[in-house]
């Protein structure tokens, strides 16, 4: 099924699931209504385990070979670092922002989503943050322990460690990375597989909540959306601010080039989709062909801003909503957490239910929650995906002009760094390999 088809299907789910709810509250009697939210509920357990499923293999593979791809050329080393700093740099800033503004305006606060799913979160005891803690639960004795209990820090720390290495015997990994490849490849189908269950899932979610506790619960998810498309806005200012800080006034040309892409992204929920147009509006810019086409299919996999932002946001108002306080370390350390999560999703649907589903659990907030998200997960995905765009672009333009590039009139003039501006053949295949991928997705 084709994402904008998806999409349409999710939000008539949540149209119908509305009316249904709405009638059963309405017309119906209170033990009826709670019988029937009990029972509809199966569809969205399917979901959330159908979820879990998929995580480990997915993160273990897509990380994996997107590090080994890496290569380790001298001009490709120096690129990639200054532009995984930059990246770094702004998902930090993403991630930050989205616990910030959710932590300012909790829109959370009142939902009581405890009561309404207690068998969901009986049990669950607030584990104490510590470093020790931290450091011990993110090193695993096992994989396979760390695949069965899905501990994504674990599975992400492994993924690092054997990418690194694949990346530092060369040739030897070749039949290694393509299995792992081929299974990117299959994790990201059964994934949109995965997501087919969305649109009964939001039926059977919404319907089962309006059933029991009204329409007023939907005032709550309409503050959501519009308090988190206040983070898209502010963290926009303050990505393209710094940019012009560093750039000059010719960032703001770029901005405005780059604006068609962004609206096709917002539009079909894809940020993949604009990727040729926000090629072509880069190298227009002036940002040279060899710097674009290696940093902007990287940017695909490392520089999620928007979804960053939004799974700080989501996991924190998840845990507002169900009663849970997390302390300032525990949400440290979600952040540190989500910095690495969030690495090497690019092309997988709705991925960012998938690393929120994740995170949830390292946390002791029940993954039940995601159902608060599910019926407007749609209209925040446009807004991820156009950030996502954004984002990725102004990250190259940034990498040019701290590789010595000039972009016109309104530029700050800078000097060039390195006088290595020539890169070697393998770097080149590098840079056609991750254009190649991106395009195709």
């Amino acid at each position: 099924m084709k994402s904008k088809n998806l999409t349409t299907m999710i939000i008539l789910g949540l149209i119908i699931g509305i009316i249904v709810g709405f009638l059963i509250n309405s017309f119906s009697h209170p033990e009826f209504a709670k019988s029937y939210a009990s029972e509809i509920s199966i569809f969205t357990d399917i979901f959330l385990r159908l979820i879990k499923m998929i995580i480990a293999p997915l993160i273990i593979s897509t990380l994996v070979v997107g590090i080994a791809k890496m290569g380790d050329a001298k001009t490709l080393g120096r690129v990639f670092s200054k532009t995984l700093f930059l990246f770094i740099c702004a998902a930090f800033i993403s991630i930050l922002l989205g616990l910030v503004v959710v932590n300012l305006l909790r829109p959370g606060d009142g939902i009581d989503f405890v009561s309404a799913t207690a068998s969901a979160v009986d049990g669950i005891e607030p584990v104490p943050f510590s470093a020790k803690v931290f450091i011990s639960h993110a090193i695993p004795t096992s994989i396979v322990d760390a695949m069965a209990r899905n501990e994504i820090l674990q599975i992400v720390v492994f993924s690092v460690f054997m990418g690194v290495s694949l990346s530092a015997i060369g040739e030897k990994a070749k039949p290694i990375v393509s299995v792992l490849e081929s299974l990117a490849h299959l994790m990201m189908k059964l994934t949109g597989y995965v997501m087919l269950f969305a649109p009964l899932t939001v039926f059977a979610a919404i319907s089962a909540m309006i059933s029991e506790r009204g329409l007023s619960v939907l005032v709550s998810a309409g503050i959501f959306m519009g308090e988190f498309y206040l983070t898209l806005a502010l963290l926009w200012v303050i990505l393209i601010g710094c940019s012009a800080l560093l750039i000059g006034r010719c960032i703001f040309r770029l901005v405005r080039s780059i604006s068609e892409p962004a609206l096709l992204a917002f539009t079909t929920s894809s940020s993949e989709a604009a990727f040729p147009g926000t090629l072509e509006k880069l190298e227009k810019f002036g940002v040279s062909n060899k710097i674009a086409s290696f940093v902007l299919p990287i940017g695909y996999s490392f520089n999620l801003v928007g979804s960053m932002a939004y799974c700080s946001f989501a996991v924190i108002f998840i845990a507002q909503a169900c009663n849970i306080h997390l302390s300032m370390g525990e949400q440290i350390t979600m952040l540190l957490i989500l910095m690495l999560t969030s690495k090497g999703m690019a092309g997988v649907p709705r991925a960012s239910l998938v690393v929120i589903a994740a995170t949830l659990s390292q946390f002791n907030i029940p993954e039940a929650g995601l159902i608060l998200l599910m019926g407007v997960d749609p209209f925040l995905d446009m807004g991820r995906s156009a950030t996502n765009v954004m984002s990725n672009a102004v990250g190259a333009a940034l990498v040019g002009r701290w590789e010595g590039e000039h972009y016109g009139e309104g530029c700050r003039g800078v000097a060039k760094i390195h006088t290595e501006t020539t890169l070697d053949q393998e770097t080149v295949a590098v840079q056609e390999s991750f254009t190649l991928e991106a395009s195709a997705k």
